[in-house]
């Protein structure tokens, strides 16, 4: 009998040992650390209300806190991107302590709303507002559009309750959203620059990058209110974005989408996210072609080039010239954008190609850049501010870069095919 209960006993020691493993190896191998990002992350009090600001700098060697002299010492931009980082990383792993963070930086956004219905963009370290500052003006430009894109996050859940904190984001939304009916153009036509036709409708006329971010804040209010304005306007942005795209068979940078004039940068080059994420409201096929074309062709020449800073083009006697171009510099709001675009065209398509571009894009990360050098830091979530040139790593850690890279990563940590991708480097 003994030995029977010896028997059973090692064999139900197996079973748990086998269990066990397959539990662990079921875990994901990769982390997404944001110790870095709660570094920066700061909670204020502001007209007795609590909030939070995202610290703007941190240079090496030892990360201390860098402020500016001409606009301050936090902002809406990061404020918003990092709320739309705690906002995923709460629904990736039930962290509550991520969704009090992304609510207290909604507060700081809807400190930072002007009375205009745009956004101020920086605070003194005296927590009061820069008003004046080029980049801090509340006026129609990225400040705005972010923050109404992270408000927009969870407009939902701001639209269902009623305590004090979701009417507030809630009437902060509505007036955004009154001001941009406001700027919608009432009508539609073409600006040449350098012999390439244009749509000038969009903001700044030829803004494809800031319209991107209008089309992914305005989709998601559409899904919510049904508000059939919207729907027209993002409409329009969609044809306009799709308007700036190069498409020319031969040429080296085919199907990119300009990001203003006839320029193309890479950071914040949102357009195909944006254009993917808008299809199944607008249910265009062209909307979907459009931005798949980018990701089967220019996307291609930045994977094989080793990514690129921006370019400019001109067209002349019918061919698409590029007049100047330039490798660096290089930085985490380049590659977020392109690993966005690729993970939503997996979703929509279920192409795992793109799943795999995605994981290759994002391996920029650790190592498989023009340096040569690992960017992020997995152990104390560190992400590097950018690659100067072959040779020289911009070593500070400040906010965008950080949230960009998180953004990415977190991203990258949630596709199967995408992070056996990422984490099979060479």
């Amino acid at each position: 009998m003994k030995t029977n209960l010896s028997i059973i006993k090692s064999i139900w020691l197996i079973i748990l040992l086998v269990i066990c493993s397959e539990l662990l190896s079921a875990q994901p191998s990769f982390t997404v650390n944001k110790s870095h990002l709660d570094y920066l992350y700061k909670e204020i009090e502001v007209n007795g209300r609590q909030m939070a600001i995202i610290h703007i700098y941190s240079n090496a060697p030892d990360y201390k806190y860098i402020d500016d002299m001409d606009e301050g010492y936090a902002c809406v931009d990061d404020a918003a991107r990092a709320a739309i980082f705690y906002l995923e990383y709460f629904k990736a792993y039930n962290d509550s302590s991520s969704l009090i963070k992304y609510y207290n930086l909604v507060e700081f956004l809807v400190y930072m709303h002007a009375e205009n219905g745009f956004f101020y963009n920086f605070i003194w370290k005296d927590n009061s507002i820069n008003k004046t500052f080029k980049t801090s003006v509340a006026e129609p430009n990225w400040w705005s559009w972010r923050a109404l894109w992270a408000l927009m996050e969870n407009y939902k859940e701001f639209k269902n309750s009623n305590d004090d904190r979701a009417i507030r984001a809630k009437q902060t939304i509505e007036k955004g959203i009154a001001v941009i009916k406001r700027l919608i153009p009432k009508t539609r036509g073409k600006t040449n620059i350098d012999g390439v036709n244009l749509p000038n409708w969009l903001p700044g006329k030829t803004a494809a990058d800031q319209s991107a971010v209008l089309v992914l804040l305005l989709s998601e209010y559409y899904q919510n209110t049904g508000d059939k304005a919207i729907l027209s306007y993002i409409n329009s942005l969609v044809q306009g974005i799709m308007k700036m795209q190069v498409k020319y068979k031969g040429y080296e940078f085919n199907g990119a989408f300009l990001s203003w004039e006839n320029t193309w940068h890479g950071w914040g080059n949102s357009q195909s996210y944006a254009l993917l994420k808008a299809f199944p409201i607008v249910k265009d096929e062209k909307v979907k072609k459009s931005a798949l074309y980018e990701l089967d062709n220019f996307y291609e020449q930045l994977i094989k080039r080793n990514f690129l800073s921006y370019f400019k083009v001109r067209k002349h006697h019918h061919q698409m010239e590029t007049v100047e171009s330039s490798r660096y510099s290089q930085i985490a709001y380049n590659i977020r954008p392109m690993v966005f675009a690729l993970l939503e065209a997996y979703k929509i398509t279920s192409d795992s190609t793109y799943a795999i571009k995605a994981g290759r894009v994002a391996q920029w990360f650790v190592g498989r850049n023009p340096a040569g050098e690992v960017m992020y830091n997995p152990h104390t979530g560190i992400i590097y501010d950018g690659i100067e040139n072959q040779n020289l790593i911009n070593k500070n850690s400040g906010a965008e870069s950080t949230i960009e890279g998180l953004l990415s990563l977190l991203k990258i940590s949630q596709n199967p095919i995408a992070l056996t991708e990422f984490e099979n480097i060479k």
